[in-house]
């Protein structure tokens, strides 16, 4: 599932500091780094010699490396536990993360009840919950909780999915972040597992998986994960099919469906009309935004409609036995067309929703099973796209515009689904509001709060949020979102950080963190920048940004820091950058072709060899994103930007904190691993490289709340001792 999700996952936590007599920048004597053994390996790329000395740092399970890991962990808790008020920094956040609040996700609507996975500290984890209605949550029931599955913590679930009848759950759940997911059935009523019917690996975190009920609710139809070398117990690569499993059944005589012939790298969601009982299969090659798309009739026939590369992004089925797709042909930003399930044919079909100004979001919904459109019996939904911000709106069958539900401003939709035939259930939330779930009723035109609705231990109350644009190398426009404390003035003294990810196609879009406050109480800056390679403008705003084109996601990312301080908000020595995966990517490469354009900078499980990451596991999911050294041009464009290859001797780079886990399946921690020894080799000043490695936690997805509040601790005490914060 390559990296799309860290900008999500990248600790979404519940912060706050009320008391700013705290001071944490006092500076810490930096001993001299631990020693790193160098072993000089080179290579030859379509003539070009690369070489380098930290190769060896890249297996994982020589007892030589893992010795390394400790003694760099050692090293970096020796500065980090030494920073002045860390220990009243970390009283107060684990106060504030353990506080009784709540929060909602995943939401489904299913045999006349409402299920969603509920998060409430002090529990390390979250869990399943179903209640009568979506405003009904004070008696909502526990149905699935891993934390009385695993005591220690470190199991959570990947996914659940609901039968049609709303009798029976299958979830997926995985341990120490390594998002590897066995499948086990409960019945919804008692809450206990359902034996005999336990299957192993329908999720990985390089494909992920997924799940469809029969319409009877009778079995299901489910992703399975094979390895592509079984023979080579060190060979962690997979693939995956789709199979078809009957209630009671030994899980020995599933029968095979559908995925001979894909690719390995292909990534597969499942969608059943319980209607008809036709089943929909989206197909992704690898994480570069390719889809191809399948159709399953009763009579187990599968027909192909679309294919990798024609501009075919979504498709779901309507009210009316046929499916409405979202395609690209023609239309950069979208258009939605009827197509007729008798005939399959996209390309003469009509068009319902021409292209607009705006661009219609397609962004994560094979990976979430999330859907942007939403048809109705007499109208349909749409969640457009604006340069960062989404939006609902509304359509009859004719393209005309109705009136659409109340939304708050300059923030996110998701989770949209029907409630009856004339009501929806959608979440929305911004910069300075909490995620909530909301019912439109297209009869009043009336939009509502449910009681599904996020509780956070602080607010953002004073904050303000201002839209802004710069430009990049190019002249391209690029919006920042800025986040500013009560008080704050452009005055240049602040301090300030800034988000960025610019990757998959993937929107950066309002959310609430509540971690925010405690930037807020500490008058810092919080900057999100909507740059390319995401998906904000639509497909050419991703296209502008990937491949060959990277190099315009790091231009614009430099330009939107350097933005904060022409304008007045700030200096370079107040500055620092935050980001995880591809944001840690977009941090290596700022870093080292700017180095003193900020002063910190924190990189969470990122990558950074860019010759050499096509060759973990998840490697080959992320070469439809970056490309390939086996391609003379993509070589070319990888070695010029790649941050470990681009660190140079003598020069004084800022101060970073590398974050990783032991058990990440999307970015190989050896990343992490190879670029900080080569900076702590490098750098020639005094500011601190470090790395923190987690033994218990993966890519971020699943980490436990005590793994979050160290975390937090560590992160929040290291940039503010480098900003000067009080």
């Amino acid at each position: 599932m390559g990296l799309r999700f860290s900008f999500i996952i990248l600790f979404t936590l519940w912060l706050s500091l009320t008391d700013n007599s705290i001071r944490v920048h006092a500076q810490v004597k930096l001993d001299a780094y631990p020693a790193t053994e160098k072993q000089r390996v080179t290579d030859e790329y379509h003539g070009t010699t690369v070489s380098e000395n930290f190769r060896w740092l890249e297996e994982g399970q020589n007892p030589a490396v893992q010795q390394w890991s400790k003694t760099q962990n050692s090293y970096a808790r020796t500065i980090l536990d030494s920073l002045p008020g860390v220990p009243k920094l970390r009283k107060q956040i684990t106060q504030i993360l353990r506080a009784k609040t709540v929060g909602y996700g995943s939401i489904a609507l299913r045999g006349g009840k409402c299920f969603a996975i509920k998060r409430e500290p002090p529990r390390q984890q979250s869990f399943i919950v179903v209640m009568d209605s979506v405003n009904d949550v004070a008696d909502a029931r526990v149905i699935v909780d891993p934390n009385e599955i695993d005591s220690s913590g470190t199991t959570s679930i990947d996914w659940y999915k609901v039968s049609a009848n709303g009798k029976w759950l299958a979830v997926s759940m995985s341990s120490g972040g390594s998002e590897i997911g066995n499948l086990t059935l409960y019945d919804v009523e008692t809450g206990k597992a359902i034996a005999g019917d336990s299957i192993a690996y329908v999720n990985s975190g390089t494909a992920g998986g997924s799940l469809a009920w029969f319409p009877d609710s009778s079995g299901f139809y489910y992703t399975r994960h094979f390895k592509v070398a079984p023979e080579n117990p060190d060979d962690q690569n997979v693939y995956q099919h789709v199979y078809r499993h009957q209630l009671g059944q030994p899980v020995g005589v599933d029968s095979y469906e559908l995925g001979q012939g894909f690719p390995q790298i292909s990534e597969i969601q499942l969608v059943m009309d319980d209607s008809t009982g036709n089943l929909l299969a989206t197909v992704q090659k690898g994480d570069g935004g390719e889809f191809a798309h399948h159709l399953r009739n009763t009579a187990g026939q599968w027909r192909q409609f679309s294919q990798f590369g024609d501009g075919v992004k979504q498709a779901v089925f309507s009210t009316r036995n046929d499916l409405l797709v979202v395609t690209l042909t023609g239309a950069p930003k979208g258009k939605i067309v009827r197509v007729p399930i008798k005939t399959l044919d996209v390309q003469s079909s009509r068009v319902v929703i021409p292209e607009g100004e705006d661009t219609i979001v397609t962004s994560g919904v094979a990976f979430w099973g999330e859907t942007t459109i939403l048809p109705m019996a007499d109208r349909l939904y749409v969640v457009y796209q604006l340069g960062g911000p989404s939006e609902l709106r509304c359509f009859d069958y004719q393209g005309h515009a109705l009136p659409a539900p109340s939304q708050l401003k300059v923030a996110a939709v998701h989770g949209l689904q029907a409630m009856d035939k004339q009501s929806v259930l959608f979440g929305n939330t911004s910069y300075t509001q909490p995620d909530a779930y909301f019912q439109y009723d297209a009869r009043t035109e009336k939009t509502s709060k449910t009681q599904i609705a996020n509780l956070s231990a602080t607010t953002m109350d004073g904050a303000r949020v201002i839209r802004r644009f710069t430009k990049s190398v190019d002249g391209t426009k690029i919006p920042l979102n800025i986040i500013l404390p009560p008080g704050v003035t452009e005055d240049g003294s602040n301090a300030c950080v800034v988000y960025g990810y610019g990757g998959y196609g993937v929107n950066l879009e309002p959310r609430f963190k509540p971690l925010n406050r405690i930037l807020m109480d500490h008058k810092v800056i919080y900057v999100v920048a909507n740059i390319r390679g995401g998906g904000e403008y639509g497909e050419q705003w991703h296209l502008e940004g990937n491949l060959t084109n990277k190099q315009n996601v790091f231009d614009d990312f430099s330009a939107c820091v350097k933005y904060m301080t022409t304008s007045g908000y700030t200096t370079p020595q107040r500055t620092a950058i935050l980001g995880g995966s591809n944001g840690g990517l977009l941090m290596g490469a700022t870093l080292t072709q700017h180095p003193h354009l900020v002063k910190a900078v924190v990189a969470l499980v990122g990558i950074y060899d860019m010759l050499r990451v096509e060759l973990s596991p998840n490697g080959a999911f992320n070469v439809t994103e970056f490309g390939t050294v086996k391609n003379r041009d993509q070589f070319h464009a990888l070695h010029r930007y790649s941050p470990y290859h681009n660190v140079k001797d003598g020069v004084k780079y800022p101060a970073v904190l590398f974050m990783t886990g032991e058990n990440d399946p999307r970015v190989d921690p050896m990343q992490s691993r190879k670029m900080t020894a080569r900076l702590q080799e490098a750098t020639a000043a005094s500011s601190p490289i470090l790395l923190r490695t987690s033994a218990n936690a993966g890519h971020g997805s699943g980490n436990s709340l005590n793994e979050q509040i160290e975390q937090s601790v560590d992160l929040y005490g290291f940039l503010f001792s480098h900003l000067q914060v009080d």
